[in-house]
């Protein structure tokens, strides 16, 4: 049931979200060869580099989650994730909260549930994001999300993947 209710929130993202959200997933996983799958200009192939160097520290990010009562690496560990998730903003392709905290879920893991909305503010209101951006980006974040009393522990359990035309037919 979590799988599908993952479809629908993700069928729901602009299709500039979803193809960078997939593309994003295969870097930052090391699912396949962004190359090859996406690098189908130089322009794309200059873009995926610079992601591949900004994804270098998910690795290690991965492992320095703190506990979310815990403010022992919090200083550390914010800075990485907010230097990472300001790379992903400055695309131009993750529009919205959801679409960011949807891939960083899928990134991390379900630990980095509640660092999401204080990265999120964080690397949305940094100067090297748009003003007219920034505003568009910060408005998407909810009051619910912006307050939660608590996080779900669940793994995501849909992570998008590219479909060739070949295999979409």
């Amino acid at each position: 049931m979590l799988a599908i209710s993952e479809m629908r929130e993700f069928a729901g993202f602009a299709s500039c979200e979803q193809a960078y959200i997939k593309r994003s997933l295969d870097i930052g996983l090391a699912r396949c060869d962004a190359f090859r799958l996406w690098g189908t200009t130089e322009r794309a192939r200059t873009s995926i580099r610079r992601q591949y160097v900004a994804y270098q520290d998910l690795k290690p990010l991965r492992a320095m989650v703190p506990a979310a009562d815990s403010a022992g690496e919090l200083e550390r560990f914010l800075g990485k994730l907010v230097r990472i998730a300001a790379f992903d903003l400055e695309q131009d392709r993750i529009e919205s909260f959801s679409a960011f905290r949807f891939l960083y879920e899928r990134l991390i893991g379900p630990e980095i549930r509640p660092f999401l909305p204080s990265a999120f503010c964080a690397a949305a209101a940094l100067p090297q994001i748009r003003p007219e951006r920034r505003k568009v980006l910060l408005q998407s974040l909810s009051e619910a999300a912006a307050t939660a009393p608590g996080w779900s522990k669940a793994n995501p359990r849909f992570f998008p993947e590219h479909v060739g035309e070949a295999e979409a037919a």
